[in-house]
């Protein structure tokens, strides 16, 4: 038995109100795999657009840094 035919016969054998509880957790589910999927998008995005940067010199120093309170 494919796994969601078996999803599907223990769902079924429950009360409504925990049907609904299903629902709600695989909305959840879904949700955050979609927000996994946008961190691991965006790290990678981040890692080719610094890729070939590691041994570039640095443009500027700690001297350069300088605070200012006005």
């Amino acid at each position: 038995m494919a796994l969601e035919e078996q999803i599907q016969q223990y769902v079924q054998e429950l009360p409504r109100s925990l049907q609904e509880e299903v629902l709600d957790f695989v909305q959840y589910l879904l949700m955050k795999a979609e927000q996994q999927e946008k961190r691991e998008w965006s790290t990678l995005s981040l890692s080719s657009a610094l890729r070939g940067m590691e041994n570039e010199e640095s443009l500027y120093t700690l001297a350069d840094l300088k605070v200012t309170f006005g």
